[in-house]
């Protein structure tokens, strides 16, 4: 099994999770964060006063999947969330031990 976590613009939101259910995937966490990388955030007005905001928000996304799914899960998260400006995000691989589904106690692959 793989984690995959998502960095992704919140306007993509809409267009990742539908590609993503028309692939079959049914089950993600979604998370509201805050971050900067290459984007190194922006600078505001208020009252006739410039205010830098470092930080931008950004989501989330984390699905754990069985090994075979993760390289077109990744695809599909790439392909919708792309903007191709700065700051579309980043997409990481993790590997899980386990997992377990609380109402069944269905453990491994049969939890995903």
């Amino acid at each position: 099994m793989k984690k995959v976590e998502a960095i992704i613009r919140p306007e993509k939101l809409e267009e990742v999770k539908d590609a993503l259910g028309k692939y079959g995937i049914k089950g993600m966490t979604v998370t509201q964060v805050v971050g900067c990388g290459l984007q190194k955030g922006r600078v505001g007005v208020y009252r006739g006063h410039e205010y830098s905001i470092n930080l931008l928000p950004k989501l989330k996304i984390e699905i754990v999947l069985l090994d075979h799914q993760v390289e077109v899960v990744a695809e599909i998260i790439s392909q919708n969330a792309r903007t191709g400006e700065v700051g579309d995000g980043k997409i990481f691989v993790f590997p899980v031990e386990d997992a377990v589904r609380i109402r069944t106690g269905e453990s491994g692959n049969d939890a995903i």
